[in-house]
Protein backbone atom coordinates (compact mmCIF):
# COMPACT_ATOMS: atom_id res chain seq x y z
CA UNK A 1 0.00 0.00 0.00
CA UNK A 2 2.82 2.38 0.94
CA UNK A 3 4.42 1.66 -2.44
CA UNK A 4 1.22 2.63 -4.25
CA UNK A 5 0.95 5.82 -2.19
CA UNK A 6 4.52 6.74 -3.11
CA UNK A 7 3.85 6.20 -6.81
CA UNK A 8 0.70 8.37 -6.64
CA UNK A 9 2.58 11.16 -4.80
CA UNK A 10 5.44 11.14 -7.32
CA UNK A 11 2.99 11.24 -10.23
CA UNK A 12 1.11 14.16 -8.65
CA UNK A 13 4.31 16.17 -8.11
CA UNK A 14 5.49 15.42 -11.64
CA UNK A 15 2.20 16.63 -13.09
CA UNK A 16 2.49 19.90 -11.12
CA UNK A 17 6.05 20.39 -12.38
CA UNK A 18 5.07 19.78 -16.00
CA UNK A 19 2.07 22.11 -15.71
CA UNK A 20 4.22 24.87 -14.20
CA UNK A 21 6.85 24.50 -16.90
CA UNK A 22 4.23 24.65 -19.66
CA UNK A 23 2.63 27.74 -18.12
CA UNK A 24 6.02 29.49 -17.82
CA UNK A 25 6.85 28.60 -21.41
CA UNK A 26 3.51 30.01 -22.58
CA UNK A 27 4.20 33.26 -20.72
CA UNK A 28 7.64 33.55 -22.32
CA UNK A 29 6.19 32.89 -25.76
CA UNK A 30 3.31 35.34 -25.28
CA UNK A 31 3.22 37.49 -28.43
CA UNK A 32 -0.09 39.24 -27.85
CA UNK A 33 -0.34 43.02 -28.21
CA UNK A 34 0.14 43.60 -24.48
CA UNK A 35 3.60 42.04 -24.72
CA UNK A 36 4.74 44.09 -27.73
CA UNK A 37 6.92 47.24 -27.39
CA UNK A 38 4.89 50.42 -27.03
CA UNK A 39 4.86 52.53 -30.21
CA UNK A 40 5.20 56.26 -29.63
CA UNK A 41 5.35 59.33 -31.85
CA UNK A 42 5.70 63.06 -31.44
CA UNK A 43 7.03 66.39 -32.68
CA UNK A 44 9.20 68.74 -30.66
CA UNK A 45 10.93 72.06 -31.26
CA UNK A 46 14.01 72.39 -29.06
CA UNK A 47 14.44 75.86 -30.55
CA UNK A 48 11.82 77.98 -32.28
CA UNK A 49 13.08 81.52 -32.02
CA UNK A 50 13.71 85.03 -33.31
CA UNK A 51 17.28 86.35 -33.20
CA UNK A 52 18.47 89.95 -33.43
CA UNK A 53 22.22 90.50 -33.83
CA UNK A 54 24.56 93.32 -32.85
CA UNK A 55 24.81 94.06 -36.61
CA UNK A 56 21.01 94.48 -36.89
CA UNK A 57 20.62 91.09 -38.57
CA UNK A 58 17.26 89.38 -37.98
CA UNK A 59 16.90 85.60 -38.16
CA UNK A 60 14.16 83.05 -37.72
CA UNK A 61 15.73 79.88 -36.30
CA UNK A 62 14.41 76.40 -35.57
CA UNK A 63 15.69 73.04 -34.38
CA UNK A 64 12.95 70.41 -34.61
CA UNK A 65 12.54 66.64 -34.36
CA UNK A 66 9.70 64.31 -35.41
CA UNK A 67 9.91 60.67 -34.29
CA UNK A 68 8.00 57.39 -34.59
CA UNK A 69 8.79 53.95 -33.19
CA UNK A 70 9.55 51.99 -30.05
CA UNK A 71 12.31 51.93 -27.44
CA UNK A 72 13.99 49.23 -29.57
CA UNK A 73 13.90 51.14 -32.86
CA UNK A 74 12.89 54.68 -33.70
CA UNK A 75 12.77 56.66 -36.96
CA UNK A 76 13.57 60.36 -36.60
CA UNK A 77 13.27 63.33 -38.96
CA UNK A 78 15.45 66.19 -37.76
CA UNK A 79 15.42 69.67 -39.26
CA UNK A 80 17.40 72.81 -38.42
CA UNK A 81 17.61 76.12 -40.23
CA UNK A 82 18.26 79.85 -40.16
CA UNK A 83 16.11 82.19 -42.24
CA UNK A 84 17.25 85.75 -42.93
CA UNK A 85 14.12 87.84 -42.48
CA UNK A 86 15.29 90.98 -44.31
CA UNK A 87 16.83 89.09 -47.23
CA UNK A 88 13.96 86.56 -47.26
CA UNK A 89 16.42 83.72 -47.83
CA UNK A 90 17.72 80.66 -46.00
CA UNK A 91 21.16 81.09 -44.47
CA UNK A 92 21.26 77.39 -43.57
CA UNK A 93 18.83 74.51 -44.03
CA UNK A 94 19.60 70.96 -42.87
CA UNK A 95 17.36 67.87 -42.80
CA UNK A 96 18.22 64.40 -41.52
CA UNK A 97 16.38 61.07 -41.69
CA UNK A 98 17.88 58.51 -39.30
CA UNK A 99 17.11 55.22 -37.61
CA UNK A 100 17.98 54.97 -33.91
CA UNK A 101 18.58 51.98 -31.60
CA UNK A 102 19.72 51.74 -27.94
CA UNK A 103 23.32 50.66 -27.29
CA UNK A 104 23.34 51.22 -23.51
CA UNK A 105 21.07 52.43 -20.70
CA UNK A 106 21.86 56.06 -21.52
CA UNK A 107 22.92 56.17 -25.19
CA UNK A 108 21.44 55.40 -28.61
CA UNK A 109 23.26 54.88 -31.91
CA UNK A 110 21.85 56.36 -35.10
CA UNK A 111 22.54 56.14 -38.82
CA UNK A 112 20.94 57.68 -41.87
CA UNK A 113 21.21 60.46 -44.41
CA UNK A 114 21.45 64.26 -44.24
CA UNK A 115 20.42 66.81 -46.89
CA UNK A 116 21.85 70.36 -46.77
CA UNK A 117 20.94 73.53 -48.64
CA UNK A 118 23.69 75.89 -47.50
CA UNK A 119 25.00 79.00 -49.25
CA UNK A 120 26.33 77.40 -52.41
CA UNK A 121 25.67 73.93 -53.90
CA UNK A 122 23.44 71.43 -52.10
CA UNK A 123 25.11 68.60 -50.22
CA UNK A 124 24.10 65.05 -49.22
CA UNK A 125 25.80 63.21 -46.35
CA UNK A 126 25.82 59.78 -44.79
CA UNK A 127 25.31 60.07 -41.01
CA UNK A 128 26.61 57.97 -38.13
CA UNK A 129 26.26 59.15 -34.55
CA UNK A 130 25.35 58.67 -30.91
CA UNK A 131 22.95 60.58 -28.67
CA UNK A 132 22.18 60.32 -24.99
CA UNK A 133 22.81 61.42 -21.44
CA UNK A 134 26.44 61.68 -20.31
CA UNK A 135 27.63 61.75 -16.65
CA UNK A 136 26.68 64.91 -14.72
CA UNK A 137 23.45 65.11 -16.79
CA UNK A 138 24.93 66.53 -19.99
CA UNK A 139 22.80 65.82 -23.07
CA UNK A 140 25.16 64.83 -25.89
CA UNK A 141 24.59 64.45 -29.64
CA UNK A 142 27.75 63.59 -31.64
CA UNK A 143 27.75 62.85 -35.37
CA UNK A 144 30.16 61.93 -38.15
CA UNK A 145 29.29 63.00 -41.72
CA UNK A 146 30.62 61.87 -45.10
CA UNK A 147 29.43 63.92 -48.08
CA UNK A 148 28.62 62.70 -51.58
CA UNK A 149 31.92 64.32 -52.63
CA UNK A 150 33.87 62.34 -50.02
CA UNK A 151 34.37 65.22 -47.58
CA UNK A 152 34.21 64.25 -43.90
CA UNK A 153 33.21 66.32 -40.89
CA UNK A 154 31.99 65.92 -37.33
CA UNK A 155 29.61 67.79 -35.07
CA UNK A 156 29.11 67.87 -31.31
CA UNK A 157 26.02 69.30 -29.63
CA UNK A 158 25.96 69.49 -25.83
CA UNK A 159 23.32 70.87 -23.46
CA UNK A 160 23.08 71.24 -19.71
CA UNK A 161 19.94 72.32 -17.84
CA UNK A 162 20.11 74.06 -14.47
CA UNK A 163 16.78 73.97 -12.61
CA UNK A 164 16.20 77.03 -10.42
CA UNK A 165 12.69 75.73 -9.66
CA UNK A 166 10.43 73.11 -11.23
CA UNK A 167 9.41 75.76 -13.78
CA UNK A 168 12.38 78.12 -14.25
CA UNK A 169 15.22 76.44 -16.20
CA UNK A 170 18.51 77.84 -17.49
CA UNK A 171 19.85 75.88 -20.49
CA UNK A 172 23.47 76.20 -21.61
CA UNK A 173 24.28 74.89 -25.11
CA UNK A 174 27.41 74.32 -27.17
CA UNK A 175 27.44 73.33 -30.86
CA UNK A 176 30.82 72.77 -32.49
CA UNK A 177 31.72 71.51 -35.97
CA UNK A 178 35.04 70.24 -37.33
CA UNK A 179 35.96 69.46 -40.95
CA UNK A 180 38.59 66.88 -41.85
CA UNK A 181 38.73 68.13 -45.45
CA UNK A 182 38.03 71.41 -47.20
CA UNK A 183 34.87 72.27 -49.14
CA UNK A 184 35.36 75.83 -50.42
CA UNK A 185 32.11 75.84 -52.41
CA UNK A 186 30.09 75.97 -49.19
CA UNK A 187 32.62 78.01 -47.19
CA UNK A 188 34.03 75.19 -45.08
CA UNK A 189 37.76 75.07 -44.33
CA UNK A 190 39.77 72.25 -42.81
CA UNK A 191 39.92 72.18 -39.00
CA UNK A 192 37.59 73.77 -36.46
CA UNK A 193 34.82 75.34 -38.55
CA UNK A 194 32.50 77.08 -36.09
CA UNK A 195 30.98 77.15 -32.63
CA UNK A 196 27.65 78.34 -31.33
CA UNK A 197 27.15 78.86 -27.61
CA UNK A 198 23.94 79.94 -25.94
CA UNK A 199 22.16 80.63 -22.68
CA UNK A 200 18.36 80.46 -22.57
CA UNK A 201 16.16 81.05 -19.52
CA UNK A 202 12.80 79.31 -19.95
CA UNK A 203 9.58 78.94 -17.99
CA UNK A 204 7.50 75.76 -18.27
CA UNK A 205 4.15 77.38 -18.92
CA UNK A 206 2.38 74.12 -19.86
CA UNK A 207 4.42 71.31 -18.28
CA UNK A 208 7.24 70.66 -20.79
CA UNK A 209 4.90 71.09 -23.77
CA UNK A 210 5.25 74.88 -24.07
CA UNK A 211 8.18 76.74 -22.53
CA UNK A 212 8.82 80.34 -23.68
CA UNK A 213 12.36 81.62 -23.18
CA UNK A 214 14.74 84.55 -23.63
CA UNK A 215 18.48 84.31 -24.06
CA UNK A 216 21.70 85.19 -25.80
CA UNK A 217 23.64 83.32 -28.52
CA UNK A 218 27.22 83.74 -29.76
CA UNK A 219 28.35 82.43 -33.16
CA UNK A 220 31.96 82.32 -34.40
CA UNK A 221 33.89 80.89 -37.34
CA UNK A 222 37.53 79.85 -37.13
CA UNK A 223 40.66 79.32 -39.23
CA UNK A 224 40.21 78.66 -42.93
CA UNK A 225 36.43 78.86 -42.60
CA UNK A 226 36.74 82.39 -41.18
CA UNK A 227 39.07 83.34 -44.05
CA UNK A 228 36.57 82.02 -46.61
CA UNK A 229 33.75 83.97 -44.95
CA UNK A 230 35.74 87.22 -45.01
CA UNK A 231 36.75 86.65 -48.64
CA UNK A 232 33.06 86.40 -49.59
CA UNK A 233 32.20 89.58 -47.67
CA UNK A 234 30.65 87.87 -44.65
CA UNK A 235 31.35 88.17 -40.95
CA UNK A 236 33.12 85.75 -38.63
CA UNK A 237 31.46 86.54 -35.28
CA UNK A 238 27.99 87.55 -34.11
CA UNK A 239 26.09 88.10 -30.87
CA UNK A 240 22.32 87.60 -30.85
CA UNK A 241 19.52 88.45 -28.46
CA UNK A 242 16.98 85.60 -28.55
CA UNK A 243 13.30 85.16 -27.81
CA UNK A 244 11.46 81.93 -28.53
CA UNK A 245 9.82 78.80 -27.15
CA UNK A 246 10.28 75.07 -26.72
CA UNK A 247 7.25 73.23 -28.03
CA UNK A 248 6.27 69.55 -27.89
CA UNK A 249 3.24 67.75 -29.37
Amino acid sequence: MSCIRSIVAVSFLASIGVSTAVTAQEMIADTTARKQPLTTWGVQFEEFEYRYSDDDEELGVWNADAFYGTDDFKVRLLTTGEYEIEEQAYETLENQLVGQIPISKFFDAKAGVRFDTPEGPDRTYAVLGVAGLAPQWFEIDANLYVSNDGDTSAELDAEYELLFTNYWILAATLDASVAFSEDEEIGVGKGLVSTETGLRLSYDLIDRAFSPYVGVVHERKYGDSADLAEASGGGTEDWFAVIGARIAF
